[in-house]
């Protein structure tokens, strides 16, 4: 993900959670398979892009990552910066796992208002809480959304000390939060992945957040769990036309995993699509969990994780992973 790639579908705090580090062996360097123009961290495992954000002419890149194993593990944010989207420079880890859970994906803002009373201009990252004892436990409720603010641009975090700021209402996968400010309405919205749908809440604050309405229980694929929305606007011959992302895992349509898109009309708290067929961003394998930079104006630009659950364990690079 080292250089991003523009994507146009109108025209189409820090305490560290006790964990067992992975006790397999780390195979041999393999320098060869390194993305020469892709962002990969120096090592170990990533997925999903998160909290992408551009603030004061540098883009933020945070990213699901494990770094004691080369496979899925633990999740905490990585974090890496770019002035050009082709340069990147791996930060430290932004957020690690606490009592609370793991860091699952979730986006970041810039509270240029203050809403939520960090501080003015503040970077604030909304992200799902996963409990692994919760879930191992059979609960329905293991999966929470937080909020964390930084005050240094992105330097440093601090976790909200009443997380969660959405508690789950007995949704097994309740994910993946992409909030953007709604200036019609003067309030944050927030897209979520609520197991088989979309589930849109507002707020005022970042902190209290009231339930709008569901989306796409009858529309598009279902071949498995909905994952990593985002919502946003785009404009053509004068009109705005709303784009709703949503990925998809399996159910793919080259199998796997896969992002599909709807396009239509946001209201502020309805989204009503224009036409019932399924979309997809793409029909390669290899472009998933795929969402759009915040704070970039007019300009929309979309950044994938590049894999496919159906291999993501098994790639034969050491000590890197895939982009």
């Amino acid at each position: 993900m080292k250089k991003a790639f523009l994507l146009s579908l109108a025209l189409l705090g820090l305490t560290g959670l006790s964990v067992a580090q992975s006790t397999k062996p780390i195979p041999p360097a393999t320098p060869q398979y390194r993305p020469a123009y892709h962002f990969s961290p120096a090592k170990m495992w990533m997925n999903d892009p998160n909290g992408m954000v551009y603030h004061n002419g540098t883009y933020h890149l945070f990213f699901q990552h494990y770094p004691d194993g080369m496979e899925w593990g633990p999740m905490h944010w990585g974090h890496a910066t770019s002035k050009d989207m082709v340069s990147w420079q791996e930060q430290p880890i932004a957020l690690y796992p606490d009592s609370l859970g793991y860091i699952f994906s979730g986006s970041a803002v810039v509270d240029a208002n203050n809403t939520a009373g960090f501080g003015k201009n503040a970077l604030v990252a909304i992200f799902t809480h996963h409990d692994p004892k919760g879930e191992k436990a059979g609960s329905k409720t293991f999966q929470n959304q937080s909020i964390a603010y930084s005050l240094d641009e992105g330097k440093t975090w601090k976790k909200y000390a009443q997380n969660p700021v959405l508690k789950n209402p007995g949704i097994t996968d309740f994910r993946d939060p992409k909030v953007s400010w709604y200036e019609a309405g003067k309030k944050w919205v927030m897209t979520l992945a609520t197991k088989d749908r979309i589930t849109f809440y507002s707020s005022s604050n970042l902190k209290d957040w009231t339930k709008l309405s569901e989306f796409g229980e009858k529309f598009g694929a279902h071949g498995g769990v909905w994952e990593c929305p985002d919502l946003f606007p785009l404009t053509l011959d004068g009109k705005t036309h709303w784009v709703l992302l949503v990925s998809i895992n399996p159910g793919g349509p080259n199998s796997g995993s896969a992002t599909q898109y709807f396009v239509g009309q946001f209201d502020g708290k309805t989204f009503t699509p224009s036409s019932t067929k399924t979309q997809w961003v793409d029909y390669g394998k290899d472009d998933y969990a795929g969402v759009t930079y915040g704070n970039t104006g007019n300009r929309r630009i979309f950044q994938g994780w590049m894999s496919n659950w159906e291999y993501a364990n098994q790639v034969p690079t050491s000590p890197g992973a895939t982009p």
